[in-house]
């Protein structure tokens, strides 16, 4: 397919924040192959020419950590403390689950992202198989990581996942990782050691979320959650942690050392009250940080612009200072920065070269007008109802509220609805 983009405004994010109008971007098949003022010469005969109309073209948002088959628990166990919304509530219910539940379930969340113009997820959840199979048939580029715990996926599991997956179709990875240390043993955590050590892979999982999980994992083992993993080798050949709340200086010494992604998720920490993320402190010390929705349960939005504002907003009354973690820092958060954690080195910027994975904002809201400083308009005031379009691998999968994910949005609906009724 040769499509091209024309009378846009242009945010590459290649170096700057600078956005460049009257422009235009062509994309052949999978990539971007022109970005610059607009050409009335060429030869080219197109698939489809879409005027922009003066609104934004931009790299889509990347979705740092989710759990997309959670879709089913949206708004049926909210209101309660961690350790009782997972055990009471979320562990019962998922036992329950078939690959196809999840499966549809992943469907739903895709919806949810093409809507909120994410392009790509860092995806952790039950079956990867099926997750996999959803993302190819919906057309949403996936990471997913490793789940591992004391109750489910197994070390020879993930190597499993970590072969077939990343031998499959290019739109869908898979990395090493884990649930958290309170649900691993530590010989579990070795043992992944040794499989990241033999594929010279990075691990992600679950960090310091909560107090009571640093105290709990200093009771155990005189160390916090970030010191066990580095001294049992996790981080030797890079990764991460979701949500890293509560990080000591040695903590946030070893991020920076080790040249670690944290995934900031601030929906999720507000509605189950973990707290606040010392981002304005992360940001200083020259840290890779990312931006996640976590899962539909846990947020419940899967909604880039509301995590945007809330890691902006968050830490300014944290901080007691309206100038911290500027908007422009946020918004490369929400897109290079979750490339950078997800290894998309091909997807962070709109390049001539890099893969067409594309969102168009429409300015001509009311939400968005006057154009004083369009990126921080993103950040401050910008909303779902802003994302016109969103194309991944050059294909776009979401247009002005019409979905091309390979099955009707109705068929999705009834079978969630049911599978939600059937484990109230």
């Amino acid at each position: 397919m040769k499509i091209r983009f024309y009378n846009a405004r242009i945010l590459s994010m290649n170096g700057n924040m600078d956005i460049t109008p009257d422009s235009e971007l062509w994309v052949f098949d999978d990539r971007i192959s022109y970005i610059g003022k607009i050409k009335n010469d060429s030869d080219i005969i197109w698939d489809r020419q879409i005027d922009v109309k003066g609104n934004l073209l931009m790299p889509g948002f990347k979705d740092a950590h989710t759990h997309s088959g959670m879709t089913f628990l949206r708004s049926m166990a909210d209101d309660l403390p961690l350790d009782r919304w997972l055990n009471e509530q979320i562990f019962p219910r998922e036992a329950k689950l078939t690959g196809e539940d999840i499966k549809m379930c992943t469907m739903l969340a895709i919806m949810e992202y093409l809507s909120s113009g994410i392009t790509a997820i860092f995806d952790m959840y039950l079956t990867p198989e099926t997750i996999d199979e959803a993302c190819i048939a919906g057309g949403m580029r996936c990471v997913q990581v490793g789940g591992m715990n004391n109750f489910s996926q197994s070390l020879k599991e993930q190597e499993e996942w970590y072969k077939k997956i990343n031998a499959g179709n290019p739109l869908t990875s898979y990395m090493f990782g884990y649930h958290a240390e309170y649900t691993c043993s530590k010989e579990l955590l070795m043992g992944l050691s040794d499989l990241a050590h033999k594929y010279s892979a990075p691990v992600f999982g679950h960090n310091s979320e909560t107090a009571s999980e640093v105290r709990g994992c200093i009771e155990r083992y005189k160390m916090t959650p970030t010191q066990l993993a580095d001294s049992l080798g996790l981080f030797d050949n890079g990764g991460g942690g979701y949500h890293c709340v509560f990080l000591s200086d040695e903590d946030i010494a070893i991020f920076r050392e080790r040249g670690l992604s944290i995934v900031l998720n601030p929906g999720s920490n507000t509605k189950l009250a973990s707290g606040i993320a010392d981002i304005r402190r992360y940001l200083d010390e020259g840290i890779d940080l990312a931006i996640g929705t976590d899962g539909p349960a846990s947020n419940n939005c899967l909604d880039m612009f509301r995590e945007m504002f809330l890691v902006t907003g968050l830490s300014k009354l944290k901080e007691e200072d309206a100038s911290v973690v500027d908007a422009n820092d946020v918004l490369i958060m929400a897109t290079k920065g979750g490339a950078k954690a997800m290894g998309l080195s091909d997807c962070d910027c709109l390049k001539e070269g890099k893969k067409a994975d594309i969102i168009m904002i429409d300015l001509m809201s009311p939400n968005m007008q006057p154009l004083n400083n369009i990126t921080k308009n993103i950040v401050y005031s910008g909303s779902k109802i802003n994302v016109k379009m969103t194309m991944i691998d050059g294909v776009i999968r979401y247009e002005d509220r019409e979905y091309n994910i390979g099955i009707e949005p109705e068929a999705v609906y009834s079978y969630v609805g049911d599978l939600a009724d059937r484990l109230r």
